[in-house]
């Protein structure tokens, strides 16, 4: 094999191969093989057939096509190994010159890793705004706590937003009865907007044994997308009482015996979850400082790459929603074109960080214990609900151990970042990373964060 490289752009190189008809002949051994395993030719057994008759049978075009596409692969690495390119993304494969028995030629373009130059990293400096936390959102984060040891108490008045109801539903098309459209004693959050479009404005001003009637399309059934007359009738309204606001609520619903204690010891877990968000806004402001002065460039087919991941992620995230991507775009008033260019401008930036870490990386020669690679993998196999090894064995399948082994490195590579840095905020307050391993710690371990209401 023969090769050669040019340089298109700082993340782009040309490699033009050309394979002598010889070199292929494992390749083409390998697709008789494979060709015979898969054929019924009368006369012959699976896997025995002689590659005459494969030849005259299926024909030697064909052969010949599974060797190169065989061939291309393992050639255009063998070229990348040579030449020493750092490899980025899939190659794109052009300019193909093959006939029988003669040489195979091609081009493949394929996106590479730049040589950066980083400043050091105890030169950067960045600022964020110093921790505060308001009364109003501690009184936030009472409030959900009141909200969920509320009660409720039946009302003898008519239902407002914020009530609670249980009623009937009976569904209609042209007067007769939808089947399945007849629900008894539903429990429902007036204004919540759980059921069917239509119901809550219709619910409003009706008191117990009061009917109506609105129209709403139905999402199911022989009538899906059909219009269908909803009659209510309320069973019982609720309204929501909340536990007074006192040390017995304190008791009640946590740990301490005074509102007071209750109130600190809120103030506390809110401020060290900011604090991480505070170290996490200084860790983005630090890798954009050094994406800025680094000259970064993104590598277009990578970016591309990871556009048409996010975006089919996107999709696949709505559609367990119940949503399209076109009911999406116009909740948010955007046209695909926009979203397009939103993901593509947070891909490219993604992709350039990625590269300034890989960078310092290899700089700082970062290395992945086996067992930070597999406490990754333990990680990630709980994240999914699988088995340690399970979960292994399908990256491997899927050729995807390398990516996480480079997650892991690069997070290693952010941490020498963080590390060496300068952070404070706006008060001259130095931030550490010991911080925000320990807010970290913190958050995750405390006992009734889910009236927190942030995640990390």
């Amino acid at each position: 094999m023969k090769s050669t490289v040019e340089t298109l752009s700082p993340t782009r190189v040309r490699l033009a191969i050309e394979v002598p008809f010889a070199e292929l002949e494992p390749s083409l051994k390998k697709a008789y093989r494979e060709i015979a395993a898969q054929v019924n030719i009368p006369g012959f057994r699976k896997g025995k057939i002689p590659a005459q008759v494969i030849d005259q049978r299926v024909g030697r075009g064909a052969v010949l096509q599974e060797a190169i596409e065989e061939a291309i692969p393992q050639q255009i690495f063998a070229a990348v190994r040579e030449h020493e390119v750092k490899l980025l993304g899939r190659p794109a494969v052009d300019n193909l010159e093959f006939a029988d028995g003669q040489p195979l030629k091609f081009t493949a373009d394929v996106d590479v890793r730049p040589e950066l130059t980083l400043p050091e990293l105890s030169s950067i400096k960045v600022e964020v705004d110093p921790l505060a936390v308001a009364d109003s959102e501690i009184d936030e984060q009472i409030d959900g706590l009141r909200q969920r040891f509320a009660t409720l108490k039946t009302v003898e008045r008519a239902a407002a937003s914020g009530d609670y109801v249980q009623l009937d539903l009976v569904a209609t098309v042209d007067g007769a009865e939808v089947e399945g459209g007849t629900a008894n004693n539903l429990s429902h959050e007036v204004g919540s907007g759980q059921l069917l479009k239509g119901l809550d404005e219709a619910v409003v001003g009706l008191a117990a044994g009061e009917s109506a009637t609105f129209t709403s399309q139905l999402v199911g059934g022989e009538h899906a997308g059909s219009d269908a007359d909803v009659t209510v009738t309320i069973r019982t309204v609720k309204e929501k009482e909340l536990p007074a606001l006192d040390d017995e609520f304190a008791q009640l619903a946590s740990e301490f015996d005074t509102l007071e204690q209750l109130r600190g010891d809120l103030s506390e877990r809110i401020t060290r979850v900011k604090k991480v968000e505070q170290l996490y806004a200084a860790r983005d402001k630090a890798l954009a400082e050094l994406v800025k002065r680094a000259d970064v460039p993104a590598p277009e087919g990578v970016v591309a790459d990871e556009v048409e991941q996010r975006k089919a992620a996107m999709v696949e995230q709505l559609d367990r929603m119940g949503a399209s991507l076109n009911e999406y775009l116009a909740a948010e008033d955007k046209t695909e074109e926009q979203i397009d260019t939103e993901l593509s401008e947070a891909a490219a930036e993604g992709v350039r960080i990625q590269l300034v870490l890989d960078t310092i990386a290899e700089a700082e020669d970062v290395q992945v214990s086996d067992d930070e690679f597999g406490h990754e993998i333990v990680h990630r196999a709980q994240r999914a609900g699988v088995a340690p090894q399970q979960y292994y064995d399908r990256l491997v399948q899927a050729g995807a151990a390398a990516a996480v082994y480079g997650d892991v490195r690069r997070g290693k590579a952010l941490a020498l970042v963080m590390e060496r840095v300068i952070m404070t905020d706006s008060n001259g307050e130095v931030l550490t990373l010991d911080s925000l391993r320990e807010g970290a710690d913190d958050h995750a371990g405390h006992d009734h964060g889910d009236h927190e209401g942030h995640n990390h």
